[in-house]
């Protein structure tokens, strides 16, 4: 099934945060999203959120919920740019998901072209792979968060900025995600995707969006793109 899924791949759109690392590692995403909402009670703006809003453990979902509210505010650049000097601190505490760095370098090295397509802010992003030398595998395709935070995913928009930056087809394009919100993006780009599952609550959450290829570890995946590009070279 995973031979099969990877043979035809030439283009990859890796989510960031989960994937390629655990950026929160130092500093767990739910308490990000904890501090996000007391900043916002601070201002005496915690009624923007609902109780379940609240309670989310995604900083991301926080994010969203503010603009919905208050879009194109100064509040909402405010939080934005927050969120953005929080990931940026992050960086000194990510460490990479198992096997991500040997997957991306071969991936390289068979001459797929890759790209990363995120909620988080680019800066991070460029950050993190700079420092673990991976960032000529990208060539600068990373396309995160924008102003416009309406477009962040599930909507498809920085997928296919990936897309027509590459030139890529769709077809042969695989996104690997490790949230419902990226299936949906994955879907609504017409690309093809590959969910990364650390555990079973994850593996459950990714199938109920209509992931039907999951994996637990990046490890069979690098596998199969080496056995893909020994056979292409024959």
């Amino acid at each position: 099934m995973l031979a099969g899924l990877i043979a035809p791949v030439r283009f990859v759109l890796f989510d960031f945060d989960g994937p390629i690392c655990h950026l929160f590692a130092g500093q767990p995403a739910k308490r990000v999203a904890q501090d996000m909402v007391k900043w916002l009670e601070r201002r005496g703006l915690g009624d923007l959120l609902t109780d379940t809003e609240r309670a989310e453990p995604d900083p991301y979902t926080v994010l969203r919920a503010v603009d919905r509210r208050s879009p194109g505010s100064d509040l909402i650049d405010e939080l934005e740019q927050w969120l953005t000097r929080k990931e940026l601190d992050a960086v000194r505490t990510a460490f990479p998901t198992a096997h991500v760095d040997p997957l991306i370098r071969t991936w390289t090295a068979v001459g797929a072209r890759l790209a990363v397509t995120t909620n988080n802010a680019p800066g991070p992003v460029e950050r993190y792979l700079a420092t673990r030398g991976l960032q000529e595998c990208f060539a600068r395709h990373i396309y995160g968060r924008t102003r416009d935070l309406g477009l962040l995913k599930p909507d498809p928009h920085c997928l296919n900025r990936a897309l027509r930056a590459l030139g890529a087809d769709p077809q042969r394009t695989l996104m690997i995600g490790d949230t419902p919100s990226d299936c949906e993006a994955a879907r609504r780009a017409g690309v093809g995707f590959l969910g990364y599952a650390r555990d079973d609550h994850k593996a459950e959450v990714l199938r109920k969006a209509g992931a039907k290829h999951l994996v637990g570890s990046l490890e069979p995946v690098r596998r199969a793109v080496h056995k893909a590009g020994i056979n292409k070279a024959r």
